[in-house]
């Protein structure tokens, strides 16, 4: 059967499995009872509207409404890699110079070295969880504009889902390219959705989709919810690679965007170790524009920040430096080429040497290359998590340190005279720099760029993207440890700038044409 029925045959009325009963504000609620089969029966009220838009928000944060144990969202995917954020970090991360993988889980050693097929279990795991989230999304989308019920929170919670749609189609576009596309107008159950065009999905996004909806988000959010700040991030990100989207470059209205979030007042946060710590939920009033909720005991997932703390945690490491009781899993660390881009006295330069060698002889030995504990468990006070086997550090999707970066580049990159309140690109650039101990620069060139997007914003699934867009994924001009399958690092066909449409969609759906060189 193919994707789409799959999705469908899920959520053709969205039963709502998981409570977010650690949040704060509107999203502490609870499932409706999914004995009750149909709209009518338990969309009575806003608060039930708002209780089904939980599920797209969840959706982000765990594999299945029923834990860690609990059956998947998608059949024929594991739960653990199947979870949103882990298949996020897999894709992103791994094919760079800032993570390795030590497991001989199927073909997840084929991402580092950037030799995937149609048929990688990892990017079809992506692949799914996009185009479920997506459809999750429609199906709450389509619930809300055939309510009766008119208000303002309904037209925020119809906001709120379109958002997170848009999220999920940046992802796409920026993975997969020419995807699929399926919108609350779509036909549930019907004939196989058409592709659509890099350009066109980018040109819908910004230019229809996210405008239409953008004003009905709240200036400030409660906490885990999207606001403008969310929106705007996401047209930013946008416009950011819009000359690898379309192939004309929009460097002036990313500019444009990054002042919007500034202007809505979030602030560095001066302890930069305190955005991924067990208690960083305290950022998101003032660095942190949108995260996704982690909680050891209410979005218990092998995915996540569960993942990205505990993989990280192997060799002569002991859990309970980290906010732990459970024993790492030894899995990631990074790359020789990424150590060598910190100065002496960075902070953020966390890495974890003792009995780790720097160079990376065996990928399968934890020990070989320098482990990487960015996020941990640990509260601002030291403490560890209550159970210790799942991580309390929220996700941080987008915080401001991006936004000020990205504002350097446009400066520096695209030529756009930036002045936001009196500062320059530059002046934004030093500002992340000075924040973890490092020198000011007079001047900076698009390596100084790359390099320091690379420093300050390492494991948050930023990485692929900056390489293809400055022209460094799969050139020989750059390489690091394990790139094209050798040691010493070699550079790899074009082709795997984008990631291919799994085979089983191209063979299910004749809509669909097959990324090129796949």
């Amino acid at each position: 059967m193919k994707l789409y029925k799959k999705i469908f045959s899920i959520i053709a009325f969205v039963a709502v499995g998981l409570s977010f009963s650690g949040c704060t504000g509107d999203l502490n609620v609870t499932p409706i009872d999914p004995n009750l089969s149909t709209p009518n029966k338990v969309l009575t009220s806003e608060t039930a509207y708002n209780q089904l838009l939980a599920k797209c928000y969840s959706g982000l944060a765990v594999s299945s409404p029923d834990g860690s144990s609990g059956n998947p969202d998608i059949s024929g995917i594991d739960g653990g890699f199947g979870q949103y954020l882990r298949a996020l970090y897999n894709l992103n991360e791994l094919p760079t110079d800032e993570a390795v993988m030590g497991w001989n889980d199927q073909t997840v050693k084929d991402l580092h070295k950037l030799a995937w097929s149609t048929s990688d279990v990892f990017v079809g795991a992506m692949y799914g969880r996009l185009f479920y989230q997506i459809a999750l999304c429609n199906e709450v989308i389509r619930q809300i504009k055939a309510s009766s019920i008119k208000s303002d929170n309904m037209t925020q919670y119809l906001a709120e889902a379109r958002c997170l749609r848009a999220l999920s189609y940046y992802h796409a576009i920026d993975m997969f390219g020419n995807v699929p596309f399926v919108t609350d107008e779509s036909t549930v159950g019907g004939a196989n959705p058409k592709q659509i065009t890099r350009a066109d999905l980018f040109k819908w996004l910004t230019e229809t989709e996210i405008p239409d909806f953008i004003n009905n988000l709240p200036d400030k959010p409660e906490h885990y919810r999207c606001g403008k700040g969310m929106a705007y991030m996401i047209m930013a990100k946008l416009y950011l690679n819009a000359k690898v989207y379309t192939g004309t470059a929009a460097y002036d209205k990313c500019a444009d965007y990054c002042s919007k979030i500034i202007n809505l007042g979030y602030t560095l946060d001066p302890v930069f170790k305190h955005l991924f710590n067990g208690d960083n939920d305290k950022r998101l009033d003032d660095e942190i524009i949108f995260s996704v909720y982690q909680d050891e005991y209410n979005t218990q997932a092998y995915g996540g920040t569960t993942y990205l703390t505990l993989a990280a945690i192997g060799g002569s490491m002991k859990p309970a430096d980290y906010g732990f009781t459970a024993s790492g899993w030894g899995g990631l660390r990074v790359t020789p080429e990424f150590v060598d881009k910190f100065e002496s006295g960075d902070v953020r330069a966390t890495f974890y040497t003792d009995g780790q060698k720097k160079e990376i002889a065996d990928l399968s030995t934890f020990t070989d290359g320098y482990a990487f504990p960015k996020f941990t468990n640990l509260t601002d006070a030291g403490t560890g998590g209550a159970q210790g086997n799942f991580c309390n550090a929220d996700f941080p999707m987008f915080r401001l340190a991006d936004v000020y970066l990205m504002l350097a580049e446009c400066q520096t990159v695209g030529g756009v005279s930036v002045n936001i309140n009196g500062l320059t690109g530059l002046d934004y650039f030093n500002k992340v720099r000075e924040r973890a101990g490092a020198s000011d620069e007079s001047s900076i060139t698009a390596d100084d760029i790359l390099d320091e997007r690379a420093r300050e914003l390492a494991w948050e699934c930023h990485r692929r993207s900056d390489l293809i867009r400055f022209g460094k994924l799969t050139t020989t001009d750059y390489v690091w440890a394990w790139k094209g399958g050798t040691q010493a690092g070699n550079g790899v066909n074009d082709k795997y700038n984008l990631y291919p449409i799994p085979s089983s969609d191209i063979n299910s759906n004749s809509n669909l044409k097959q990324n090129s060189g796949y």
